[in-house]
C-alpha cells in the first residue's frame, strides 16, 4: 500500500495524515473486493524495514493498525475472516508491540467463523526473513531440502499462490513481499497512490485475470 506519505506531501499535509487516509481506504477496498467475490486479499501493512522510520510516524502507524484489527463489527457484516502474517510473536527478532498483538489475536478469534473473503494483514513482515526462518526449520528438524517442505514451513502455509500483485504510487518493482507466493503471478502497476486506489483500479487489476 505505497504512497501514503507522497499523497500527504502533495496536499501539504503531514505524513501521518496520509497513513490515516490509507487506513480508511483499505476499508473501502475491502468492501469493493467483497462485492467482486475476491476470495483472498493480502495487504502489506508494515514491513520489517519500516521500524527504521521516524518514531512519531511509527507510533501513528501502530495506532492505526490497532484500530484496523479492531474493526471487527464491519468485518463481520461483510463476512470477512481476518488473518495476520509476520514474524511470530515469540520469535527473538519480533517487534510487534503487545497492544497490537492483543488486537491481532482478538480480530482473528472474533472473525474465525466468517466464511467470506480472507483478509490477511502483513505486519512486521519481510519475505526474506520468512524464507530464511523456514529454511532454518528444515535444517533444525532434519527435513528434506525440497520446495514442498519449505512451503509447509512458511508463516501461513494455507495462503494460496498470488494471482495478482498490485503496486501503487508508480513503484515499478516488486518488494520484500510474499516472494515465494508471487511466483508466476500477474503484476498490476499504477501511478495512483494507495489512498487514491479505488474500485476502478481494483477492476483494472482483476482484469489481468480475464
Amino acid at each position: 500500500m505505497d504512497g501514503n506519505g507522497r499523497w500527504a506531501k502533495a496536499r501539504h499535509l503531514p505524513r501521518t495524515a496520509g497513513h490515516t487516509e490509507g487506513e480508511e481506504n483499505l476499508a473501502a477496498v475491502v468492501r469493493s473486493a467483497v462485492k467482486r467475490d475476491v476470495g483472498w486479499l493480502t495487504v502489506f501493512g508494515f514491513s520489517t524495514e519500516n521500524w527504521r522510520r521516524p518514531r512519531t510516524e511509527v507510533r501513528h502507524i501502530l495506532g492505526l493498525h490497532e484500530k484496523l484489527f479492531g474493526r471487527v463489527a464491519e468485518l463481520d457484516d461483510l463476512n470477512v475472516r481476518i488473518q495476520w502474517i509476520g514474524r511470530p510473536f515469540r520469535s527473538p527478532d519480533a517487534r510487534t508491540p503487545r497492544f497490537v498483538q492483543r488486537a491481532i489475536r482478538k480480530a482473528i478469534d472474533d472473525t474465525s467463523a466468517n466464511t467470506g473473503m480472507t483478509l490477511t494483514i502483513a505486519f512486521d513482515y519481510g519475505s526474506r526473513t520468512e524464507l530464511a526462518q523456514a529454511a532454518q526449520r528444515i535444517i533444525t528438524n532434519d527435513l528434506p531440502a525440497t520446495a514442498e517442505a519449505l512451503e509447509q514451513l512458511l508463516y501461513l502455509p494455507e495462503l494460496p499462490p498470488v494471482d495478482v500483485l498490485v503496486r501503487t504510487s508508480g513503484e515499478v518493482r516488486i518488494s520484500n513481499f510474499l516472494l515465494w507466493q508471487i511466483a508466476g503471478s500477474k503484476v498490476y502497476f499504477t501511478d495512483k497512490a494507495w489512498p487514491d486506489f479505488d474500485e476502478h483500479e481494483l477492476d483494472n487489476a482483476l482484469a489481468l485475470l480475464a
